[in-house]
């Protein structure tokens, strides 16, 4: 395999490094003391470009600076599987279970399964059917106008700026609150609007009506569902939650199979017509003078490129069966316990995909809990082997919107993915290192009970992952759902966007909603500036009016990624110095 030169380097990789173990500690503090993590992603571009600069007197290669910030955001999602499943287990007394080989498998196994994913993944959700990848944009935006400055550079950075500052002024000192509304009590409903700038660039990026799905989704669960369900008499608010929550993840399992579904047949689809044309390609040969025909022409020249992708295949498949038996040997997993996860690390690390490419959100602990409830389901695991699974699912599934965010940046600037695919291994396995060590000092200095609701580091996600051990809350309700999402994503409807809104808190989903409604009116108001200009003049205007809304919302966007990993390293550092 040969690399582009002056993409993966080794100045790069040290950088990247450095910045990994910053970031992914920060990061495993955040997910666990706020119950939130930002995408370091836009932050890591900003850092990398800036370093690769000063090394490079002023000058700096787009290419290298993305496969950089590769190296540097890669541990921030394993720090957010492990910090978003594994406490669970110490809320419930499992604590003297959960050291360090066991951690390290969990994080390390779904690095591998969660790698070996996006290589399967990357060119239908980049090629063959392309998605947004909002926070990928953002990255490759802030990349080149970091390097070419202007105007661009002045609206980007200028409202990366401000949402940064409207951040710091939130999470850092509480000035402003984190959820509008909150006041306004409705029974069984996480009612408001988050006061979150990147939420609602989301919205403005992914598109309206994807999002006015989402929207709809979210109505449905919390007004339909809950309170409609309610007041009608057919449940009680718990009931009404629980129907809620497996609907919602019904419907993204089942866009995830139809996501891996549509794959196998489209391969098998294009292993038919291959042989199909071979065939002919020999029928015609013997007809006629014996020479080769085009088909077998063609396919003697890319012989070479067939052997390559065997060699590749046979090589995911043994890391696949790696972790497998690392599985079984490390964490007690029976076999088909194993296998099980392994293969349905595939199916979730496609639903974690689509969900990041539609909305700009990945709810790993969410993919980790649905394959915790199928494994409890048929199988004898204890309750800290299913908080493995939890694990091992999540990491992945973080790790996969990672990567496919920066295959999204790559895409867009020209970088050679094979080189952000090995700098995202070795971020990633620098990440799974930090990553557990941070949460075994965190549990030996502060203690079991520090962890949960009322404790010091709330972990929310994982506390949720423990009062769902017990299984899923509506089986009937989550087969629903599987059935709905199979059929909405076969006939091209955003299944993953109705799931996601049915599930998330109704607060996010406002959120994303409001953001959607701004590129209403924007796109309103540059129509109008449009038909009032001369006609030679309205295409220059459209394109600017794209680029203006494009980089402007991913300023705001990075703007708080970047405040929101800022404001976690000062509170390491002041926990440091307390």
């Amino acid at each position: 395999m040969v690399l582009p030169k002056g993409q993966l380097t080794g100045r790069g990789i040290a950088i990247g490094i450095v910045g990994c173990v910053i970031i992914t500690a920060a990061s495993a503090y955040t997910a666990l003391k706020m119950g939130a993590l930002p995408w370091p992603i836009v932050f890591a571009a900003i850092v990398s470009l800036f370093f690769l600069k000063a090394l490079g007197k002023g000058h700096a290669n787009l290419n290298e600076a993305n496969v950089t910030h590769t190296v540097m955001s890669a541990g921030s999602m394993v720090a957010g599987g492990l910090a978003f499943t594994i406490p669970g287990a110490w809320m419930l007394g499992h604590a003297d279970q959960t050291a360090w080989p066991q951690l390290l498998a969990v994080a390390l196994g779904g690095t591998i399964l969660g790698s070996i994913c996006t290589v399967l993944l990357r060119r239908r959700f980049l090629v063959d059917e392309p998605l947004e990848f909002p926070i990928g944009q953002a990255a490759a935006q802030t990349l080149v106008a970091g390097e070419t400055g202007g105007s661009t550079g002045r609206k980007l950075f200028g409202a990366l700026g401000l949402a940064g500052v409207y951040t710091w002024l939130r999470d850092g000192i509480g000035v402003l609150p984190a959820v509008f509304f909150q006041g306004v009590s409705i029974p069984g409903v996480s009612f408001g609007l988050y006061n979150s700038p990147l939420m609602m660039s989301m919205g403005f990026l992914v598109g309206t009506s994807s999002v006015v799905v989402w929207f709809l989704g979210a109505l449905l669960g919390s007004f339909g569902i809950i309170v409609g369900g309610t007041a009608l008499g057919l449940w009680d608010i718990a009931t009404g939650q629980g129907i809620t929550s497996s609907l919602g993840m019904g419907a993204m399992m089942g866009c995830g199979l139809g996501v891996v579904a549509k794959m196998i047949a489209g391969k098998a689809a294009e292993a038919l017509r291959r042989r199909s044309a071979g065939a002919s390609g020999a029928a015609g040969d013997r007809a006629a003078s014996g020479a080769p025909s085009a088909a077998e022409e063609a396919d003697a020249a890319c012989g070479g490129r067939v052997r390559r992708v065997k060699l590749t295949a046979g090589l995911m498949a043994l890391a696949a069966a790696a972790v497998a038996l690392a599985l079984c040997f490390v964490l007690g997993f029976s076999p088909l316990v194993a296998v099980v996860v392994v293969l349905l690390s595939f199916v979730t690390c496609a639903m974690a995909a689509q969900s990041c490419g539609q909305t700009g959100v990945d709810p790993m602990e969410i993919f980790g809990l649905i394959v915790l409830l199928f494994v409890a389901a048929f199988s004898g695991s204890s309750e800290v082997q299913l908080f493995y699974v939890a694990g091992v699912i999540a990491v992945a599934c973080g790790l996969a919107g990672d990567v496919m965010y920066d295959f999204k940046a790559g895409h867009i600037l020209g970088t050679d993915w094979r080189a952000q695919w090995i700098a995202q291994a070795v971020g990633s396995i620098v990440g799974a290192l930090v990553a557990v060590g941070v949460m075994l000092v965190l549990l030996a200095a502060y203690g079991a009970g520090a962890f949960g609701p009322q404790g010091t580091f709330v972990a929310a996600q994982a506390s949720v992952v423990a009062t769902m051990v017990s299984g899923i809350p509506s089986v009937p309700a989550f087969l629903v759902g599987l059935a709905v999402g199979f059929v909405l994503y076969v006939v091209k409807a955003p299944a993953m966007m109705l799931g996601l809104g049915i599930y998330l808190p109704f607060y996010m989903s406002a959120a994303a909603f409001l953001g959607a409604m701004a590129k209403v009116v924007y796109d309103a108001v540059g129509r109008r500036r449009r038909a009032a200009a001369p006609p030679e003049q309205r295409e220059e205007l459209e394109r600017r009016h794209e680029q203006t809304g494009l980089v402007v919302a991913s300023g705001l966007l990075g703007g708080e990624s970047v405040v929101g990993v800022l404001v976690a390293l000062f509170a390491i550092l002041s926990g440091m110095m307390a």
